[in-house]
């Protein structure tokens, strides 16, 4: 799934679709798409359920384009549930403009970008023209998933968008910078991956031990701030310490 950038997914008042996932668990489905309309929906009926509860909702899970609403069937049925999210929807408001901006400090230097010599030769651009339009973006933070902390930003420069990776490569380091798929991705983990990396950060997107874990907000935007290999170093020292080391600022 690509992002769309200038479009919507039909009308705002327009029900979504209700699908079933197991026997405890339904999907709010707003559309097909990546885009900034479709999420603004998914997040205002994430945020009217999570400060409205209902004690047989279990867990919310907001993605790109849908809402998974775990429940307990013994506390709500299927039917109730259903007529409590379209009460929801006609009642919650979009959330206010988010003009949270996190500066995030990323590495290009050849030991952290493994693979931007690839992406250069796949796109025909020269790695510090790829580097250029990488820091040049403005990323909105969409979901987590894969794996903790795992983040999906959109808005990644169509001259750079390349497809994944037809076979996954070796293991990456955690806080890898990647691009696939015409997304851009930041890891918490050490992993094999079909994306590209091009960069890596010092910050730790997740870090349990702290008291919010999970460091960014779906609807929140992200920047890269180039640093340098001994900036890196020095970053990494500070962030391993429980130091946040990126900045939040306002757009």
């Amino acid at each position: 799934m690509t992002e769309e950038r200038a479009k919507g997914q039909g009308p705002k008042d327009k029900l979504p679709r209700f699908l079933d996932a197991g026997e405890a668990a339904l999907v709010v489905e707003f559309g097909t798409a990546i885009n900034p309309a479709i999420s603004e929906q998914v997040l205002a009926l994430d945020a009217f359920l999570s400060n409205d509860p209902h004690p047989g909702i279990l867990e919310l899970v907001p993605t790109y384009r849908s809402l998974m609403v775990h429940y307990d069937p013994l506390a709500i049925g299927r039917d109730p549930l259903i007529a409590r999210i379209r009460e929801a929807l006609l009642k919650r408001k979009e959330p206010a403009n988010r003009v949270s901006l996190w500066i995030v400090p990323c590495c290009y230097e050849a030991e952290f970008a493994e693979d931007l010599g690839e992406v250069s030769r796949v796109t025909g651009i020269p790695g510090d023209r790829i580097v250029a339009l990488q820091v040049e973006a403005l990323y909105r933070i969409y979901m987590y998933g894969f794996a903790p902390g795992f983040t999906y930003l959109g808005g990644l420069p169509n001259e750079i968008a390349i497809s994944r990776r037809l076979t996954p490569r070796p293991p990456h380091e955690a806080g890898a910078v990647l691009i696939g798929g015409g997304q851009c991705a930041i890891s918490t983990f050490s992993m094999p991956t079909g994306w590209h990396v091009i960069g890596r950060t010092p910050e730790r997107l997740y870090a349990p031990a702290r008291e919010q874990p999970f460091l960014l907000e779906p609807g929140e935007h992200v920047r890269f701030e180039p640093v340098d290999a001994a900036t890196f170093f020095a970053l990494d020292q500070r962030a391993a310490t429980g130091e946040i080391v990126a900045r939040r600022t306002a757009r």
